[in-house]
């Protein structure tokens, strides 16, 4: 086979005291806290099967680096979430092995671009523009775990400003069960990034904004809107 005619770079996210974690997917789960789904116009008894979107494997952003505001949107929003890093492949795996395809965890940041998420939801349109942009997945350093998945405190704070704090243990579909749904509808492998839902408390970001992010026992991530 001939050579390429250029090579592209590789995506990766820092493994605490560690290498590099190279990203091969990014799936998302979508209103996966109770008082989300009521903050963004939902039932407060739904628990529907967890839906998922996608973000390229070059959204990530690794710590410490900026994030440029996107262009085509004057309501950029911020979702703090726990990250799943998935370091075996799977495919139709069962709820109670489907940790053992987690490699670690880490702290991300679901940007969206909000104006155009309700724009395309109004349209029936997808929401790849919305969610899918460059730099919409700030994301810390992943940290090896293994055992029960974190269920603390996951909290995000602009310029100094709690906006949003709640625990993990409030998902609606927990880590397993994502992992296991997720199985079903891709053969999950080694280098994916399973983002697992964001709790209330989601609001806007200008240019200048410091956000500070955590989930409790796992990481910490801060980054500046420029």
């Amino acid at each position: 086979m001939a050579s390429l005619i250029f090579e592209l770079p590789v995506a990766a996210v820092p493994v605490e005291g560690e290498g590099l974690f190279p990203v091969r997917r990014i799936y998302c789960v979508g209103r996966n806290y109770q008082a989300h789904r009521v903050e963004m116009g939902g039932a407060a008894d739904d628990r529907s099967p967890p839906f998922f979107f996608s973000k390229p494997a070059d959204a990530v952003v690794p710590p410490g680096g900026p994030v440029p505001y996107p262009s085509q949107t004057s309501d950029l929003h911020h979702e703090v979430e726990l990250v799943a890093a998935i370091g075996q492949a799977g495919q139709d795996v069962p709820v109670d092995r489907a940790l053992e395809l987690v490699f670690g965890y880490g702290v991300g940041v679901d940007l969206t671009r909000r104006d155009l998420q309700a724009g395309a939801k109004k349209r029936g349109e997808p929401w790849e523009a919305a969610k899918g942009f460059d730099a919409s997945a700030p994301i810390s350093a992943i940290r090896r775990w293994s055992g029960p998945a974190p269920q603390g405190r996951i909290r995000l704070a602009v310029n100094g400003h709690i906006r949003q704090d709640a625990t993990v243990a409030d998902m609606i579909w927990n880590v397993a069960e994502i992992v296991s749904e997720a199985s079903k509808l891709w053969r999950l492998e080694p280098g994916d990034l399973i983002f697992t839902g964001t709790p209330e408390g989601v609001g806007p970001l200008v240019r200048g904004d410091r956000v500070e992010c955590d989930v409790e026992g796992v990481a910490a991530l801060s980054f500046e809107i420029t």
